[in-house]
């Protein structure tokens, strides 16, 4: 009976610890268009503790293990231990217990006091964005359009959209993009070239306003995450 006991002690501790390691997830934080003012690194709190993280602008962050069900998330100059310790404004968001995965992404707000950024939440829980996909974010006031590869491009202003593999396999594809301009219906060249693709990894490309009269601009960010079974390879 002992053994027995003891037996289900260890089978409960081991699930125990199963569920909490299952509970967590991870996030990546991208700084866009960071003013050369910006902060280079943060304290990241979760509600349970405190790690000092990046804050880059040409790529994303390492992916930063963070609580899981509904956890507040908020970006410090300094380490906390416990939520009432946050200072009132810090910079923060909700993120729901259904993301498994998450992007932080930051804009400069220089007036906020405590941290000079403000956090959007971008859902990238891999049921939802995949390996292969490219999410696109319209950040003008221009309908977006064009081909990627094999699909079609059609964005509205200020929207977002995932879109599938733009090709079968790993190989170049011809990627053409325009806008329209509100009250136009010419659609005017952004770019046409080759881009490759690489169906182990997700993109994240964002469409920013440029100075007046001139095209949008498009920034592409690569998100891949080496598999557990592949650490071991060159």
């Amino acid at each position: 009976m002992r053994t027995l006991s003891v037996l289900l002690v260890l089978l409960l501790f081991a699930a125990s610890a199963f569920a909490e390691k299952a509970a967590t997830r991870t996030c990546r934080i991208l700084f866009l268009e960071a003013p050369a003012s910006a902060p280079k690194k943060l304290f990241l709190f979760d509600g349970a503790t405190s790690q000092e993280v990046e804050l880059p602008s040409m790529n994303f962050s390492p992916a930063y293990e963070i609580a899981g069900g509904r956890t507040g998330v908020s970006l410090l100059p300094a380490p906390v231990a416990k939520p009432e310790e946050i200072p009132a404004g810090a910079p923060m968001v909700a993120i729901p217990e259904s993301f498994s995965d998450c992007y932080l992404i930051l804009s400069s707000d220089p007036a906020n006091k405590i941290a000079p950024v403000r956090i959007q939440l971008v859902d990238a829980s891999v049921g939802k964005f995949k390996n292969g996909q490219m999410l696109w974010f319209n950040l003008t006031k221009n309908m977006i359009v064009g081909q990627i590869g094999t699909r079609a491009l059609r964005l509205s202003p200020s929207a977002k959209k995932i879109t599938g593999a733009p090709a079968s396999s790993a190989s170049s594809y011809a990627a053409k993009i325009g806008y329209v301009i509100p009250g136009e219906k010419t659609v005017r060249p952004i770019f046409e070239t080759q881009w490759q693709h690489n169906p182990r990894t997700r993109m994240v490309m964002f469409i920013f306003e440029q100075t007046p009269n001139a095209a949008p601009r498009v920034m592409g960010f690569s998100d891949f995450r080496l598999k557990e079974k592949d650490a071991s390879q060159p």
